[in-house]
């Protein structure tokens, strides 16, 4: 009996052993290989939208960059069970859920859209540094320089400019437009076509062009997330250049100031009437946490502008409007933004969305409202002086200099004042 008693104990922690084996098997970490990958998402059409990310493994966590010409868009949120990775986004609430096998991954990037989530099928290899094509043929053509860009067709065109560099077949650069930049574009030359994409986390791009001479670009077409698709063609113009920034948006007749009460991330009113804000040059930025150029600008502000001259007398309040009205969605999606880039100032939510019309509802001294982001520089009496729509963020090059030389020196001038 008691050798029977042993037997089935035996046997018991045998099974249950077994069981723990399962188990630790199925929740071990998976481990990407690390090195330079090559991802690709693909569009409805079935187009592959391609681009880089570069794998680290530091003292055990792993850690990856998504590579856009010079941008590296840091992404520390990875996690794996069994076969299975999960990689949450640092901005733009979007996430990766995928399948590793024989060392390559597959699955779906999803982008939470507030109603409706957006889903690409992705998959991406190791040991792949090259975007397009594997091989390095030399270039026909040399797209070098700016270029008066047109997309659209018949029944609506957006006239915008185009920067680009090209190195052997190697070309970066972006396409500027009267409320931002495509940010960084990254792509080649080959044979006699123009190709152009990049992937943010928010927001993946392709551009595909015919070179027909180095002045002349035709039968483009842009590609913007699963299914969206627009044409466009270009003509090199050095001298191609945007409406002034600072002329597209204004006040309405009669009004020299704005006003506004929105709860901030925390739940409290704040007013720009507030005591913190009087007898200060203050900076409203226009943003919502879907929004690229958004944060750039944000980027900008925090890294840069807020810390030279907060202590000079100037304060900065950000009015989100989110693609939903849901105050504790906007209030999710705007802690991740807060954190991300420590943002020092108040986030207030506006309850509005970025649809047409909603911003000058919830501002009505606005005559009109162009895009996102748009930044209303009010001086030391409270009245609006300035109002610039769009940014032009470092992928844009020397127009982000320009900018940044312009918008320091007025703030200067109002601080004189």
């Amino acid at each position: 009996m008691i050798v029977l008693d042993m037997l089935i104990t035996k046997r018991a922690f045998l099974s249950c052993l077994l069981v723990f084996s399962f188990f630790i098997a199925a929740t071990a970490q998976t481990k990407l290989p690390t090195g330079i990958w090559r991802g690709v998402l693909t569009t409805s059409s079935g187009d592959p939208m391609p681009f880089n990310f570069q794998v680290q493994d530091t003292a055990g966590v792993q850690q990856m960059a998504v590579i856009n010409g010079a941008e590296r868009l840091k992404v520390t949120d990875i996690k794996s069970t069994g076969d299975s990775i999960f990689i949450h986004m640092p901005l733009f609430d979007s996430e990766f859920k995928l399948k590793l096998a024989e060392g390559s991954i597959s699955g779906q990037w999803i982008k939470h859209l507030g109603i409706k989530d957006a889903i690409m099928n992705f998959k991406a290899r190791p040991n792949t540094n090259w975007r397009f094509f594997a091989d390095n043929e030399t270039p026909k053509y040399d797209v070098s320089g700016r270029w008066t860009a047109v997309f659209g067709d018949s029944t609506h065109t957006d006239t915008t400019v185009g920067e680009f560099k090209q190195a052997g077949n190697k070309v970066t650069g972006t396409f500027l437009t009267t409320t931002g930049d495509y940010r960084f574009l990254e792509g080649t030359v080959h044979g006699d076509s123009l190709y152009l994409s990049c992937f943010d986390g928010g927001h993946a791009y392709l551009f595909k062009a015919m070179i027909a001479d180095n002045n002349t670009l035709n039968d483009g077409k842009y590609f913007a997330g699963y299914s969206g698709l627009d044409k466009w063609h270009a003509i090199r113009n050095e001298n191609a250049k945007l409406p002034d920034a600072y002329s597209l948006t204004a006040l309405q007749p009669g009004y020299k100031k704005i006003d506004f009460t929105f709860k901030d991330i925390n739940g409290n009113d704040v007013s720009l009437s507030d005591k913190r804000f009087k007898n200060e040059v203050v900076i409203v930025q226009i943003l919502g946490s879907w929004c690229p150029n958004c944060m750039d600008e944000t980027n900008f502000m925090v890294s840069s502008y807020y810390p030279k001259y907060q202590k000079k007398g100037v304060e900065i309040i950000g009015l989100a409007y989110e693609r939903t009205t849901d105050f504790a969605k906007s209030q999710r999606t705007l802690q991740q933004l807060k954190n991300h880039f420590k943002i020092p100032y108040p986030l207030l939510i506006t309850g509005y969305t970025p649809a047409a019309g909603d911003p000058q509802k919830s501002l009505p001294m606005l005559a009109d409202f162009k895009g996102f982001p748009t930044t209303i520089i009010i001086d030391k009496k409270g009245e609006v002086r300035k109002i610039h729509t769009g940014f032009s963020g470092p992928g844009t090059g020397v127009y982000y200099t320009q900018f940044i030389d312009e918008f320091e020196k007025l703030t200067d001038d109002l601080l004189a004042e």
